[in-house]
């Protein structure tokens, strides 16, 4: 226990909506429908690129270095709710992601997470894991984290960040 007074309403988790009482992350749409609607008006500096199955951001707040979502565009609530054919293009798009935070982040592993409980529509968590990280944290799924110390997505900042990962995806473009 500790004697820290209890902590002022914080941002939802991206890709969370925020609580009752909770701001949204500042700059950022509450739920992943304000946020799909933000990517396809071109309204969010976290666009890394746009894939075949959907938009590649930037996580927000960066609770690992190089965190990004995967989020399915056309929206749908579930991978379950698309055809087999969608749903393995968006699981491709996941490790193609996946393999671009790796490369850039130089991450020991990806950890991969999809849930849609709180936000039901469907995304994908693609956090990088690295024998840097303390290792108190390497053992722990990056959700039980604590995202309220991690930094924002900050645009100056982490442009260099979104430029790295959207190479390393045109790098890897899957050929027709």
């Amino acid at each position: 226990m500790t004697d820290r007074p209890a902590a002022p309403a914080q941002p939802a988790a991206p890709g969370q909506p925020a609580a009752p009482g909770q701001p949204a992350a500042p700059g950022q749409p509450a739920t992943i429908a304000a946020r799909l609607a933000a990517l396809r008006a071109g309204q969010d500096a976290a666009l890394i690129a746009r894939l075949a199955s959907g938009w590649a951001v930037l996580g927000d707040p960066q609770v690992l270095a190089g965190y990004c979502l995967l989020i399915a565009d056309p929206e749908v609530p579930h991978l379950n709710a698309l055809a087999p054919a969608a749903q393995a293009a968006f699981l491709a798009d996941m490790v193609r992601l996946g393999e671009a935070v790796s490369a850039v982040s130089q991450a020991l592993r990806v950890n991969y997470a999809i849930f849609g409980n709180v936000d039901p529509l469907l995304h994908a968590h693609v956090f990088p894991r690295r024998l840097s990280e303390p290792e108190r944290q390497r053992a722990l799924q990056p959700f039980a984290l604590d995202w309220t110390q991690a930094p924002r997505f900050d645009a100056g900042r982490d442009a260099a960040l979104v430029a790295a990962l959207r190479a390393a995806l045109e790098a890897t473009a899957i050929e027709s």
